[in-house]
């Protein structure tokens, strides 16, 4: 009987160093746009033989060298199916599959505190990372007096009240920076759960958001204990974007500047988005263009986010994970973050004058997949059941410029 591995006890084999054959049984375009990394495509159907056409010498040419073999695919039918035959066929291998398959690696999270690298004492800091699409959420909390507010969570919620769990803190208020493009959040249930405050920046009604939350208001200050959270104004990726100054010690800038990039700006803004086709005048001309983001992002960016303190810590609501499935800068279960004096010198779209960053921003490049439903979904105006939620938001986040 083959046995089943969950994605986190992968994620666990693959940190340490384990030696085994990861089968991706996928068809070759999807294992192509987003898999696990150092994973192999071997594509086999639900329904194949392995005994057809050669298909077993042709498996023992993909995997090589190995007596230790691991399948995966979208959901665990396919790779199931194949870790079978192998049983059957063959005993030259010890064969698992992964339960749940591609599905499960979207659920696989780190938990890594960054309380050391912040210089303000009793501040904790704890990023959420979400392996398979590089989301990066936030616990932020004050060791004084044990309260906290989560940032840009996901629909795992649970990893946040788990998060908040071990670092003894009480969660007492959700905040999303912005609406959310690349994956479903989770901001509106973590707070209706644990009963608290969920709050948006001013501009959400704009978006026509149309779930419940508290409006966070340019520079106002959220008290988390002894901490001041304050809300900036920071439009660009999206219209209602902000970014959180905490205690003038970091600075949560969501999509609006990663690590080693900036957001895209297009989503919101490009001439066929939704939004866009909503703005027009009464003569149909358009009235936001599609590098009206863009102006947006580089003022926010060169007057605001690159006019704070040099010293001050960039932590970004993102990380580019790349068509093998890693990490495009640092790795999981490491700090993902930056200053503000390393970002200003580091990332080359900050040497462009405006004319030539918008052009540079107006292609991105490949849009995250569904995110017009996606991006209903977060504004309350699509209801999703679970299992349709994790569909919608399969695949790489693709939130970078």
């Amino acid at each position: 009987m083959v046995t089943t591995l969950s994605a986190d006890r992968l994620a666990e084999l693959q940190d340490a160093g384990e030696s085994f054959a990861l089968v991706d049984t996928r068809p070759e375009d999807s294992y192509k746009a987003w898999r696990v990394p150092d994973a192999i495509n071997f594509p086999f159907g639900p329904d194949e033989q392995l005994d057809e056409n050669g298909q077993l010498e042709s498996f023992k040419e993909t995997v090589g060298d190995t007596n230790q073999v691991i399948t995966i695919c979208a959901k665990g039918i396919s790779s199931g199916n194949l870790a079978i035959q192998l049983e059957s066929a063959t005993d030259e291998y010890e064969v698992q599959t992964v339960n749940g398959g591609m599905e499960g690696w979207s659920g696989v999270y780190d938990h890594v505190d960054l309380s050391d690298e912040m210089p303000t004492d009793g501040l904790t800091v704890v990023q959420v990372q979400r392996r398979a699409k590089g989301c990066l959420g936030y616990l932020v909390g004050c060791g004084e007096t044990g309260e906290a507010v989560v940032v840009d969570p996901t629909a795992d919620i649970d990893e946040f009240e788990i998060a908040a769990g071990n670092a003894g803190l009480s969660i007492v208020g959700v905040v999303d920076t912005h609406v959310h493009a690349d994956h479903v959040s989770g901001g509106r249930d973590l707070a209706n759960s644990l009963n608290v405050p969920y709050y948006l920046g001013a501009r959400a009604k704009e978006r026509g958001v149309e779930v419940e939350f508290t409006a966070l208001q340019r520079n106002e200050v959220l008290d988390v204990g002894s901490l001041e959270v304050k809300a900036l104004a920071t439009p660009g990726h999206t219209s209602e974007m902000i970014t959180l100054l905490v205690d003038a010690t970091a600075l949560l800038t969501a999509d609006t500047l990663h690590v080693d990039s900036t957001g895209r700006t297009e989503l919101e803004f490009s001439k066929d988005s939704e939004a866009q086709r909503a703005s027009e005048d009464s003569n149909g001309e358009t009235v936001r263009r599609g590098e009206d983001g863009a102006r947006m992002l580089y003022e926010t960016l060169h007057r605001t986010i690159l006019a704070e303190p040099e010293h001050l810590a960039v932590l970004p609501g993102h990380v580019t994970v790349t068509e093998e499935g890693k990490f495009e800068h640092g790795f999981p279960g490491e700090p993902i973050m930056t200053t503000v004096r390393a970002a200003r010198t580091g990332i080359n779209l900050f040497e462009l004058d405006e004319e030539a960053f918008v052009e540079r921003m107006a292609d991105a490049g490949e849009k995250p997949a569904n995110y017009e439903e996606i991006i209903d979904r977060n504004r309350g105006e699509l209801d999703l059941p679970p299992e349709e939620r994790v569909e919608l938001e399969m695949g790489p986040n693709n939130c970078s410029a």
